[in-house]
């Protein structure tokens, strides 16, 4: 959804603001079970201090929000609230609004380009270094990369008592989004016959995993055993993954060897249980190493220490500029300074490029730059005035540790050749690229519950839409283009592969965060409707996929894409209503 359709939206249910309904949070110790086994109460429900905010005068409401605890948000760089109401005059709410609006778009952007750009490559590299094989790597470490935005914005969601809300209408609400948008988009630019077995598989394994949420929810609590019992479901998933690739190469090169002189394979036999089938003959190594020597000059040529620097920092290819439309060129322009900062703190490994990225001042840098910025990042950056014993700040001793062993790399390397331990760059870019993406999801958190207490709009609803919307809006328009490239299957088995893992490892990894923190058990107490409406939808989507898709042979065709489309916009609606109250259980 683009940014005006966005502030359109919120526009209007400003004019429409009404009390909260659903999905906030409590951690309270209750009297009535024994003090050891004293539990954490996640409840669902409408009753957030904070939100009683919008019920003052204006001129009390700055007051109201710095004494109130409830108000104070732990993650975050910015108190968004105190933004609000302290920083910004009343009269200027529709202002406060739109400027939230843009920044909370440029963190959506923040968020993909870190994921792209440098977490993705460098969970490729590691992969790469471990020898994975296509299927291991696809359904853990790109599953991992592609989901990471969904995965550590629940994470942060859950982190705080009054947020978790966001991280169920979320990851509900972008799993609706993905298996019907998405897929019906790709249905209606490209009618394909999908991949029986594999089409299957997905849709089982999510419609338990959507089962086993649903069964949470109703029961409102669970356990440590449980929650590791739903994160091994995705080990299950692996393994089946494994297995049944392992299964299908040996089919495939059984029937190889007895038809080799006789007649070409089926292209049903290969459409059983592959998705690969649609990726390229050649591999993106060979394409980008083809495209390199084009431009190879013909004498020897060594740039300086200072030239590899400055052209390392560069993030605009001259080529490929003169390729691309103007708007990409707009987009690209304000990006750079953004790009150029990432890149003077996280490293990146390609394993397809003869030289595998070796920039040798550039990565000597990055053992400086990195380091501290995880320590001035890491949980909202609360280490960063931390100081050992009482006198000396932990940030100097970073600095002068990665100042040390960046001089001890650099005079032991030259600029020609990488060292043997250069993939030890690729975990480093990993782990610097996650903890901004977390700390830039802690960001887009606390900002839509500031959103949800001034437009009196619940968490889950904000979820629902502009969390999952920003989210999976990039999964969209990547998925809709390898579909338009010829490779459907890919699209459709990336829609449905990928929100598996995001469910499980968002509500698992956000729960057991929880559990960890706490010491105690999980609690939830639904008390709004929308909440099994999300569910309901879902679980309904994916019933409906798994009993259509095999009827039309599993072909997917325009009118289904178009059936997709409306179920969605059929759904939002609903979820609006029940929002605002229209629609409601007596």
């Amino acid at each position: 959804m683009s940014s005006a359709a966005c502030l359109s939206l919120l526009l209007v249910l400003v004019c429409h603001q009404q009390s909260t309904s659903g999905s906030h949070v409590l951690v309270n110790q209750t009297s009535s079970v024994e003090p050891n086994t004293t539990r954490a109460m996640i409840s669902l429900s409408n009753n957030d201090e904070c939100d009683l905010v919008m019920n003052l005068s204006a001129a009390d409401r700055c007051a109201f929000v710095k004494n109130t605890p409830d108000c104070s948000m732990q993650d975050g760089f910015i108190n968004y609230l105190r933004v609000a109401f302290c920083l910004l005059p009343p009269n200027l709410t529709p202002l406060t609004i739109t400027l939230c609006i843009i920044w909370l778009l440029f963190l959506f952007v923040i968020l993909g380009l870190m994921a792209s750009k440098f977490f993705c490559p460098n969970l490729s590299a590691i992969s790469t270094s471990l020898h994975l094989t296509h299927n291991v790597a696809g359904v853990t470490f790109l599953a991992l990369g592609n989901g990471a935005p969904d995965i550590f914005s629940a994470m942060a969601a859950f982190s705080h008592p009054h947020t978790a809300g966001l991280a169920i209408g979320a990851l509900f609400g972008a799993g609706i989004f993905v298996t019907t948008v998405v897929a019906g988009s790709v249905a209606l630019v490209k009618p394909f016959a999908v991949a029986s077995r594999p089409f299957l598989r997905d849709v089982t394994f999510y419609m338990v995993a959507v089962f086993w949420t649903f069964l949470m929810l109703y029961r409102g609590t669970t356990t440590l055993s449980e929650i590791l019992g739903y994160l091994g479901l995705y080990v299950v998933y692996v393994l089946t993954v494994i297995i049944s690739a392992y299964i299908y190469n040996r089919q495939k090169h059984a029937m190889n060897s007895s038809v080799r002189n006789v007649e070409p394979i089926p292209a049903e036999f290969h459409s059983s249980d592959s998705s690969d089938d649609d990726l390229p003959s050649l591999n993106a190594g060979t394409i980008q190493q083809e495209y390199e020597s084009e431009y190879r000059p013909l004498l020897p040529y060594s740039e300086s220490t200072s030239q590899i620097l400055l052209s390392s920092l560069n993030p605009v290819d001259n080529r490929k500029w003169r390729r691309k439309s103007r708007s990409w060129r707009v987009l690209k322009v304000l990006k750079t300074p953004l790009e150029v900062l990432l890149l003077l703190c996280i490293p990146v490994v390609d394993p397809d490029k003869e030289d595998k990225n070796w920039r040798r001042p550039l990565n000597c840098l990055h053992l400086i730059t990195a380091p501290l910025v995880c320590v001035l990042a890491f949980q909202s950056g609360i280490y960063g005035d931390y100081m050992i014993q009482g006198q000396f700040p932990l940030w100097l001793l970073i600095f002068l540790l990665g100042f040390f062993l960046s001089a001890i790399v650099f005079c032991s390397t030259t600029n020609d050749h990488p060292p043997k331990y250069h993939a030890l760059f690729a975990l480093l870019g990993f782990l610097v690229s996650a903890v901004l993406i977390s700390a830039a999801a802690a960001e887009v958190v606390s900002l839509l519950h500031m959103l949800g207490v001034v437009l009196s709009l619940s968490n889950t609803v904000l979820g629902l839409t502009l969390l999952a919307w920003g989210n999976s809006i990039g999964d969209c328009f990547s998925d809709i283009t390898i579909a338009r490239q010829g490779y459907p299957r890919m699209a459709i088995a990336a829609c449905f592969g990928g929100i598996i893992f995001n469910m499980l490892f968002g509500v698992g990894l956000g729960c057991l965060v929880q559990m960890l923190k706490t010491h105690y058990y999980v609690q939830f107490e639904l008390e709004g409707l929308l909440t099994w409406i999300l569910a309901g939808s879902l679980g309904l989507s994916l019933v409906l996929s798994f009993v259509i898709v095999p009827l039309c042979r599993f072909h997917l065709g325009r009118t289904y894409g178009c059936f997709l489309l409306v179920f969605y916009g059929v759904f939002l609606v609903i979820a609006l209503l029940t929002e605002f109250g229209m629609i409601h259980i007596e």
